[in-house]
């Protein structure tokens, strides 16, 4: 297989949790070391089933059917696989090292119940998303309880775990309101659109190795490269995810191409293009201030546009300084197949995209 097979091939899914997309991506990713590779893939699936456990650790089981929803219904368990790999850097076999990663996943998935509500979104890993089945009110409630959940945890771990969750839920719920919000009267949309992302995508990736390399007892200093390395991968995996949605097939993203573009959702390459003022792309940006198409000859035709425009290139270019910076904040770190690891999870962002 060559080196674009091996990033561009598709990640198969598996609700049941015996084959997670992390488990995949580091059988594709990681070095060839049979203990690093054991030790990790006996991680990621004990943390599998305790965030299932911990998801419906209530008493009322109409409760824990609402919170235990979408931990059961599979998921990339992208933060859990990097709290796993940060906490390489210190000791792995470190009593709650495991919680840590749960940690970091059960505040995502919190996110994802109250994202949904927002978006109005109907489906969820395969399934009928949570507001969907319950209603919007009680979805709201389940992602409350599951970002209290993950607080309860955070305080049997280490001091530096309490503090980094209850920073990355403050940054989150913000990146939310500002999403909502919209842009201020002053506020480029460009950089709105940065600060939304920072709060709501790199403040969990950067969360995740940050709370395994501190469980782990990791030193300070590598504890900082990695919660760096997460903040700069998190945003260029969010833009990978805009360009994912113009740019390419159903057959690799899982998704209908332009599904985001035609929900009027404003995307990176939506903004740049909006904001360009080359003349070479004004049909695009006349076509987008018309609004989202409804999947007819217009929407094909921006996408068809955005192939070859300034703003898709820009994007691209913008994300690739992103995984520069992710790739520097891990230069001080010793080369281990964690690192290595790490380092090709950038690898396999920017051929996804490429």
């Amino acid at each position: 297989m060559t080196a674009e097979q091996l990033y561009e091939a598709p990640i198969p899914a598996s609700p049941d949790g015996r084959l997670s997309y992390s488990s995949v991506l580091l059988s594709r990713l990681g070095p060839n070391e049979p203990a690093f590779r054991l030790r990790m893939e006996e991680a990621l699936a004990a943390a599998e089933r305790c965030l299932r456990e911990y998801s419906r650790d209530s008493s009322d089981p109409r409760v824990a059917d609402l919170t235990g929803h979408l931990a059961t219904t599979g998921g990339k368990r992208l933060r859990t696989l990097l709290a796993l790999l940060a906490a390489e850097f210190g000791d792995p076999a470190r009593e709650g090292v495991v919680r840590a990663a749960v940690v970091a996943e059960l505040v995502h998935i919190a996110s994802l119940y109250h994202d949904d509500v927002v978006d109005r979104a109907a489906v969820r890993h395969g399934v009928s998303s949570a507001n969907v089945l319950w209603g919007d009110r009680m979805a709201v409630l389940g992602g409350n309880w599951l970002l209290a959940r993950a607080a309860r945890i955070a305080a049997e771990l280490e001091p530096g775990v309490i503090d980094l969750n209850a920073g990355t839920a403050n940054r989150l719920i913000t990146g939310q309101m500002r999403e909502l919000a919209g842009p201020g009267p002053e506020e480029n949309p460009v950089e709105h659109y940065f600060r939304v992302i920072a709060g709501k995508t790199a403040a969990l990736l950067a969360m995740a190795p940050g709370a395994g390399a501190l469980q782990a007892g990791a030193p300070e200093a590598v504890v900082d490269a990695l919660i760096e390395y997460g903040e700069q991968f998190g945003v260029a995996f969010q833009i990978a995810d805009d360009l994912l949605d113009i740019a390419s097939p159903e057959s690799l993203t899982g998704k209908e191409r332009g599904k985001d573009l035609l929900a009027g959702v404003s995307s990176l390459p939506v903004l740049l293009a909006l904001e360009d003022t080359d003349p070479r792309d004004a049909e695009l940006r006349e076509l987008l201030a018309a609004g989202p198409g409804d999947g007819t000859d217009r929407h094909l035709r921006v996408l068809e546009l955005f192939a070859v425009s300034r703003a898709t290139a820009r994007a691209e270019a913008i994300m690739r300084e992103r995984l520069a910076g992710a790739r520097a904040a891990l230069e001080s770190l010793p080369a281990t197949p964690a690192r290595h690891t790490l380092d090709a999870l950038c690898d396999f962002v920017a051929f996804r995209t490429g």
